[in-house]
């Protein structure tokens, strides 16, 4: 149907939610807003769907939540019984609509007489991870815009390992979406009489225990946090989120004593009245944190996502201020801490191995070389980092070190098979003490690293292109980036282009290699000086982003270098 068709369905539909049918009501006669809602179905893929909260089909609402549901049910009932019986856990993070869409969720899966174990309020995507597994689930569903601003939000679909669900079960289910007819007519049984069946079961502070027994083990250095722990001086903000009770309850179990939680953004809102953007990866979002920080004279300022499994952070400067850390440097203190720590125990294993996606940083994977540690890269997606840790689990052939991402991601220990921002902050706040007690901080810490290292530095820059138009302009610069592919950046020549759509990785002499990873529609240039650009497609926005790293020989020459290959981007795409 076209847009217009569509949108006339939707206006005829007699039962249509109120909110939704007000709001058709108000966008009456504004056909490009109208177009926009209703001109195509929301892109369901690995990652599910994310959008605006609203009516239409390309929108979040009660009625796409039930379609996206319906295509999970459809798939679970081509599996036996007892597999289908494992049911599906359910959680959901702070945002607009979004308990709704949860228990809505519990309705679509009950009607086909499939098991839901929802969690009584909001709970952290990386718990709902950790419930998967320890339920023994099928599936997981996530309720959550992650990050973006507050008129979003989404669905994402975990599969039985905990991790989001793999490329062959999510076509699967894209499919069935597909084949729901009707939007309107997704059947969706009653929630009291599916929880007075047991169809339906609130779960809650028991899994919280299970999960912080688990968090517990993060620790690295028990006696360092007893003795450090009551006197460092920590901000934690959850950014009006998930975060607040598990990560206080996280912090305060390792033994940390004086941190003070932001109060203005210590209650869930959805809204987020405090900030525009609930991003750790934002100077703004550590505002009010840096203002409190400065009161109290605190070390460290850690901020989490709204379902906490992304983690920043800001470290006291000499003169007072505060300076962010990058998601690259945090994984690579992070990463610095554990291995010396297992070395100095004895511990370090043989076949210890770092996992990280290709478009994040070498600073980490040559600090993971030094120890003897190898580097394993995947494709962007935390999916990707938990087939690694199965395949390590199954095979022997390496012990897992640490996961990460350059988007503030990280995973420290695999109870947990996606990024999980609560695991971090209890062993960042660790580190943060292990400097300490040797009269310095983080900030310290890193510049050691560069020192021994190398002064590397990254950035991620991102185009967007909304509205019916967007998509297709992505698709063609990604196109251009294939016909017309660069020979050089800034006056630095390609020696090596990787397509990871083809599997073919390019070199300036003509010769060719095929790459052992999944199809995915990203490129990956390797530069004559050891830089790298890397350009994606978001799979959740209409971005296409753009990936630098780079080396100098000082923190203000690498930043420099960054800059120039930014500007020559800009000019290439301009």
């Amino acid at each position: 149907m076209s847009w217009k068709e569509t949108y006339n369905a939707w206006k005829n539909y007699r039962e249509l939610e109120p909110d939704l049918k007000d709001e058709l009501a108000k966008l009456e006669g504004n056909d490009e807003a109208l177009e926009d809602a209703f001109y195509a179905p929301m892109e369901f893929g690995t990652a599910g769907m994310r959008g605006v909260i609203g009516v239409g089909i390309n929108r979040m609402n009660v009625y796409t939540v039930r379609q996206a549901t319906e295509g999970l049910a459809s798939l679970m009932d081509t599996l036996d019984e007892e597999t289908k019986r494992r049911g599906v856990a359910i959680s959901y993070d702070s945002r607009h609509k979004s308990q709704e869409f949860a228990f809505e969720s519990a309705r679509v899966l009950g009607a086909h007489g499939i098991p839901s174990f929802v969690f009584e309020s909001l709970r952290p995507t990386p718990e709902l991870s950790f419930t998967v597994r320890h339920l023994h689930a099928y599936a997981g569903i996530m309720i959550t815009a992650s990050h973006n601003p507050k008129q979003y939000n989404g669905y994402k679909i975990y599969g039985e390992d905990g991790a989001q669900m793999p490329p062959k079960e999510s076509d699967l289910i894209t499919k069935y979406i597909r084949e729901v007819d009707d939007i309107f007519a997704v059947e969706a049984a009653d929630k009291d009489a599916l929880i007075d069946d047991g169809t339906l079961k609130v779960i809650g502070s028991e899994i919280d225990k299970e999960y912080l027994a688990e968090v517990k083990k993060v620790t690295v250095d028990p006696e360092l946090v007893a003795e450090e722990g009551k006197t460092m001086k920590l901000i934690f903000t959850p950014l009006h989120g998930t975060g607040a009770m598990l990560g206080e309850k996280a912090l305060r179990q390792a033994g940390f004593e004086d941190f003070t939680m932001v109060p203005e953004q210590a209650t869930p809102d959805a809204d987020f009245s405090t900030v525009e953007h609930p991003n750790p990866e934002f100077p703004e979002a550590f505002d009010l944190a840096i203002k409190l920080g400065k009161r109290d004279d605190a070390d460290l300022l850690i901020a989490v996502d709204p379902d906490a499994d992304r983690l920043g952070a800001a470290v006291r400067q000499p003169d007072g201020d505060y300076k962010l850390l990058t998601g690259n440097q945090i994984a690579a203190i992070m990463l610095n801490y554990i291995l010396t720590a297992r070395k100095n125990a004895g511990t370090l294993p043989e076949n210890g191995a770092l996992v990280k996606s290709i478009v994040s940083s070498e600073f980490a994977a040559k600090i993971a070389k030094d120890f003897g540690c190898d580097t394993v890269n995947v494709l962007t997606g935390f999916k990707f980092i938990a087939e690694q840790i199965q395949h390590f689990e199954e095979t022997n052939e390496h012990t897992f070190m640490m996961g990460f991402e350059e988007s503030y991601g990280y995973l420290v220990r695999p109870f947990v098979r996606d990024k999980d921002a609560i695991q971090s902050l209890v062993l960042l706040a660790e580190v943060a003490a292990y400097y300490r007690k040797q009269g310095k901080n983080l900030y310290d810490g890193l510049q050691e690293l560069f020192e021994k290292y190398g002064y590397f530095a990254e950035k991620t820059t991102a185009l967007t292109f909304d509205g019916v138009e967007g998509a297709q302009q992505i698709k063609n610069l990604m196109a251009k980036l294939r016909d017309e592919a660069p020979a050089e950046f800034a006056g630095v020549k390609v020696v090596c282009a990787e397509d990871f759509a083809t599997g073919k990785k390019s070199f300036a002499d003509g010769k060719e290699e095929k790459m052992n990873l999944p199809s995915s529609n990203v490129l990956k240039y390797i530069l004559e000086d050891g830089t790298w650009i890397a350009v994606r497609p978001s799979g959740t926005e209409p971005k296409i982003k753009f990936y630098i790293g780079t080396q100098g020989d000082s923190v203000e020459n690498s930043k420099a270098n960054v800059a120039k290959f930014e500007e020559a981007i800009q000019a290439y795409v301009d």
